[in-house]
């Protein structure tokens, strides 16, 4: 598993989930302060304008560590409808485009796997080809116009 953080900008984090590890709350939130710390680095303006948090509605998203550290920094979250991929950047946009060059192929090592991952996603940053936090409003327009129902197409 690999926790991807990114924005209209491009990808600001990625951090690989070691094989065979939980993530549980307290991990979760080790992720976000990390991700603070690299955007404190690389993307200060970040910081100083507000940070918008779009999880879904995973456990260790909306533990009481994890909402008290959001609170703290006072990130905002914006709502995420359960079991709505209609909303969620990652699975319409950064996955597919993420698969696109690694379809059929079989790696014999994860380490493999990660490092194709990790080259596709330094050329995902340095294109215009990840646009689902753009295209985000639209999709959220379209999930209240339809109540929350599955939008086929969207």
């Amino acid at each position: 598993m690999t926790v991807f953080a990114y924005d209209c900008k491009g990808v600001i984090m990625t951090y690989r989930v070691p094989s065979g590890t939980t993530v549980t709350v307290a991990y979760y939130c080790q992720c976000l302060q990390k991700l603070r710390r690299k955007m404190h680095a690389n993307r200060p303006d970040l910081l100083e304008n507000g940070v918008l948090i779009f999880n879904d509605n995973a456990r260790p998203h909306i533990g009481k560590v994890v909402r008290e550290f959001l609170d703290r920094y006072r990130w905002e979250v914006l709502p995420h409808p359960p079991y709505s991929p209609d909303m969620s950047p990652p699975d319409f946009d950064l996955f597919p485009k993420l698969k696109i060059n690694m379809r059929g192929v079989r790696f014999s090592t994860l380490e493999d796997l990660s490092a194709s991952v990790t080259r596709r996603v330094r050329q995902l940053i340095c294109s215009t080809e990840l646009t689902g936090i753009m295209d985000l409003p639209k999709r959220w327009d379209a999930v209240i116009r339809q109540k929350g129902d599955y939008n086929e197409g969207l």
